[in-house]
């Protein structure tokens, strides 16, 4: 494939794809700034490996997997800690959802433990298989299970109801 074909290619898929990825990777990290860090980061990747990205059954889920090996990479590493202190987030325009329940549940995700939030993301919003997203992490279908049962008991946890008792410690 000549390098300007293969070029216009990779452009083409990812003009379709970058917003996708970005959404992808701010449900793994919760920041847009870092999001769209992880998403460029993921593109080098998978445009160096483009001849053998293109050539894969699916394209989406290639990408997918680079994201999220440099997530995890990123993570094991500490260097997001110091290159991301606090920022103040990206002015995005939010679907009509209910907003309470939408920052519920982004404030439980960032509180998972990684590899837990990397298994939830592409479980439930990717729609994987459990063999898919095993694949995806690289580890057994028994760890994405119970990384998964760990994951979604830590959310009904975090986003459970404030019971009577406890809202009365709130306002007595």
């Amino acid at each position: 494939m000549a390098r300007a074909e293969r070029d216009a290619e990779f452009s083409e898929y990812l003009r379709a794809r970058s917003a996708w990825l970005c959404r992808v990777a701010y449900l793994l990290c919760g920041d847009w700034h870092r999001a769209d860090d992880l998403a460029q980061t993921a593109a080098v990747r998978l445009y160096r490996q483009w001849p053998r990205a293109s050539r894969a059954e699916n394209i989406d889920a290639y990408a997918r997997r680079t994201l999220v090996n440099v997530f995890l990479s990123e993570q094991q590493s500490g260097w997001f800690r110091f290159a991301f202190p606090h920022r103040t987030p990206i002015e995005r325009e939010a679907p009509a959802l209910d907003a309470d329940v939408s920052l519920d549940l982004r404030a439980a995700l960032e509180r998972l433990a990684p590899r837990q939030r990397a298994t939830v993301v592409l479980r439930y919003y990717c729609d994987l298989s459990v063999a898919q997203t095993a694949e995806i992490l690289g580890c057994s279908e028994g760890n994405v299970k119970s990384q998964t049962s760990r994951a979604l008991a830590t959310l009904r946890t975090l986003l459970a109801p404030a019971t009577a008792a406890e809202l009365e410690g709130i306002t007595g």
